[in-house]
Formats: structure tokens, sequence, C-alpha cells
């Protein structure tokens, strides 16, 4: 079982920047890959980033790329994503996940809003 708590998210206005956190419970943090994902309003779930078991390798929405990145300190069972030049439609609540199996994310956040106004 793995815990995880975002936070971080807040209001910012366009052009601005915020880096979120996911702090996860337990020691088996280290072996999941990490997703971050979001939701607007009215909208499903969107796909933003993840990154594997070391940290080495990231993945990004084509939405995000260049300005979002993601990074994860296993020492402190942390994962963050950095927002970089944001606009109003990355207005959404984030969620990080943590991968159970490929392309199954099996334990999620609570989730914590980024409000960027324009």
């Amino acid at each position: 079982q793995v815990q995880l708590v975002e936070s971080g998210g807040g209001l910012v206005q366009a052009g601005g920047s915020l880096r979120l956190s996911c702090l996860a419970s337990g020691r088996t943090f280290s072996s999941y890959a990490m997703g971050w994902f979001r939701q607007a309003p009215g909208k499903e779930r969107e796909y933003v980033g993840e990154i594997n078991q070391s940290g080495e390798s990231t993945n990004y929405a084509d939405s995000v790329k260049g300005r979002f990145t993601i990074s994860r300190d296993n020492d402190k069972n942390t994962v963050y994503l950095q927002m970089n030049s944001l606009k109003p439609e990355d207005t959404a609540v984030y969620y990080c996940a943590a991968e159970i199996k490929a392309y199954v994310y099996g334990y999620w956040g609570q989730g914590t809003q980024v409000t960027v106004s324009s």
C-alpha cells in the first residue's frame, strides 16, 4: 500500500511558475514509476508526464513538453512537478500516481488545485 499526498498548488499569473510535490508513504517508493495527471472542470483526466523508478527517464504530454519537468528524490520519497511558463489552460487539479504495472496506476493522491490567471 502506498499513500500519496500532493502539495504546492495555488493561484499564479500566466507566465509564472509553480512546483508541486508528491510525498509517498512506505518503503517501496523507489520501486514505482510515478506519473502526474490533471483534470480541468468538465474535462477528462489528462496525462501530464511520468518518471521511471531511478529518475533517469521521463516522458511528457506534448501540451507541457518544454515547460514542465518531473523529478524525484527517492531518499525523500518525493516526486516533483516543476511547472514553468504557465498558461490559463494549465488550470486543473493535479494528481500524482504510482504505476503498479505497465500503464496501470494503482495509487493516487487526493490532488492539488492549480489555477492560472490571465
